[in-house]
């Protein structure tokens, strides 16, 4: 005696195309998509920029790790990810990557020069101050940053840093005024 067997939707498809279908246009379908997935990978694989293994000086830097940015703007902004930062408060390079790993900003700046590079777009800005302002929807203190990375305690008006876990390369800070209030979190790689 045979017991009926009740097959799911999925698998009365699957025998139906099965047997409608001849075998060899099945792999060969199968073939040709499994080509372009790989194809897909590889070319995205290739278009990923991975950060640096720079080794962080406390004192001289360059530093990298991870960075988030929380601006309680209307709409609220973020961003979360990794970061390059090198040079000085005066004159240096801050690399953003996004959590896979590709390049989301590269921002340059000098005296009196300041360049935000985002994919193939360049916007220039007076100063490094006036670009993160612009870009993050709050005014990041450079200078202090730079401190703040190096376990200085610089104060800065209307931003609270705490560099109690300094130490441990982590860093928290927060815009109280003026607003929108903005809290800033760094993770140094070690």
């Amino acid at each position: 005696m045979t017991v009926p067997v009740r097959l799911s939707e999925a698998q009365t498809a699957a025998r139906q195309l099965a047997h409608s279908a001849p075998s060899a246009t099945f792999w060969n379908l199968a073939a040709k998509l499994i080509s372009i997935a790989v194809t897909t990978i590889f070319i995205a694989a290739c278009a990923v920029n991975t950060p640096k293994n720079t080794q962080n000086d406390s004192v001289n830097g360059p530093f990298a790790g991870r960075i988030s940015l929380l601006v309680q703007s209307e709409p609220l902004q973020s961003f979360a990810g990794s970061f390059e930062l090198s040079g000085t408060a005066e004159q240096g390079e801050l690399l953003l990557y996004t959590p896979l790993g590709s390049t989301a900003a590269q921002m340059r700046w000098s005296p009196g020069n300041a360049q935000l590079q985002n994919g193939t777009a360049v916007q220039a800005y007076p100063s490094v101050d006036a670009m993160l302002e612009r870009t993050t929807g709050a005014a990041v203190p450079i200078t202090a940053l730079f401190a703040w990375l190096r376990g200085q305690s610089i104060s800065v008006p209307g931003w609270q840093a705490d560099l109690s876990r300094q130490s441990e390369g982590r860093i928290n800070a927060q815009r109280t005024s003026p607003a929108p209030t903005a809290q800033l979190r760094i993770v140094l790689e070690r």
